[in-house]
């Protein structure tokens, strides 16, 4: 009787989440080729960067360069550069964009999380409205333009998502559910006042939403180009990810003037040769933000 009551407490002990050794191995196995899936593309692409430009043309892409070259990253880190200023302004409206949306949604949501604010349901409301309707890319333009005058400066790249009314629901409700209430009235009967007490008493304790906001306000500001299309005329102001566009698009368009006159002699279009210039210009832009810039840059020299 002793021994069935300890085999059932262990059937009772085994852990309901456990994989079978099978389906642990299968699932390895899964991930491992995801993995592999995911990182060749990117090594071929780090690969090319170090390529020079001659094996490229001749030998195409590998997994390890026909001929060393680092040219395309010393002409990256050139003075006057247009890549390395499109970096430099797109880290500074990240980092600037950043400071700034942290503060803003931190310093709204906090007054907004406390029940004994007067106006907490209407300031509540007005960002909730903002969520639902929006102005358009009319107003939105005149605003950054004429009444903020932003427009072909630094700040157009940052300053307009430098506040969310999303992050603002999303901090009032962690405020409201990890900062307990009964905390801040303590503070409040040792003496400290409303800054101290958001100082050094909320803010420890909601580190984790802060940085979650903090971490989508850089992602959102790094990946931006629309308002840089929108607001900016001069290159000097230009972020990353519209120099990218701009550099694929005349690729692509010189791609498509040769390929005008990429016909046989009998007047009938090469496609396979068409196909290939197509696949080379995709491949070369197919790689996210700086993994690409090296291969970019090939294409801006011979322009």
């Amino acid at each position: 009787m002793a021994d069935t009551k300890k085999i059932k407490v262990a059937k009772k002990d085994k852990d309901m989440n456990a994989l079978s050794p099978m389906a642990n191995a299968w699932l390895n196995v899964l991930l491992i080729v995801s993995v592999i899936i995911t990182v060749i593309p990117l090594w071929v692409i780090v690969v090319a960067s170090f390529t020079s430009e001659a094996a490229l043309g001749t030998y195409g892409y590998g997994f390890w360069p026909q001929e060393w070259s680092i040219k395309a990253y010393t002409f990256l880190f050139n003075k006057g550069s247009i890549i390395g200023i499109a970096y430099k302004n797109t880290i500074i409206a990240t980092v600037v964009g950043t400071i700034l949306c942290l503060t803003s949604v931190g310093l709204y949501a906090y007054p907004i999380s406390r029940k004994d604010f007067r106006w907490r349901g209407f300031f509540t409301f007005l960002s909730f409205f903002t969520m639902l309707f929006g102005a358009g890319t009319v107003p939105f333009y005149v605003t950054c333009r004429q009444i903020l005058g932003i427009g072909n400066s630094i700040f157009a790249l940052f300053l307009p998502m430098s506040f969310s009314a999303y992050w603002v629901i999303i901090m009032r409700t962690f405020y409201q559910s990890n900062v307990p209430e009964a905390v801040i009235e303590s503070a409040r009967i040792d003496g400290a006042g409303e800054w101290r007490t958001l100082l050094q008493i909320v803010l420890p304790l909601a580190i984790p939403g802060l940085a979650t906001v903090s971490l989508f306000a850089a992602i959102g500001i790094w990946n931006n180009f629309f308002n840089c299309m929108l607001l900016v005329d001069e290159s000097k102001y230009f972020n990353l990810q519209f120099t990218i566009y701009q550099t694929y698009r005349n690729s692509t368009y010189r791609a498509s003037k040769r390929n005008i006159g990429n016909r046989n002699s009998d007047g009938r279009t090469n496609h396979g040769q068409n196909f290939r210039s197509t696949v080379l210009i995709y491949t070369k832009y197919s790689v996210h933000d700086g993994t690409i810039i090296t291969i970019v840059l090939r294409e801006q020299r011979s322009h």
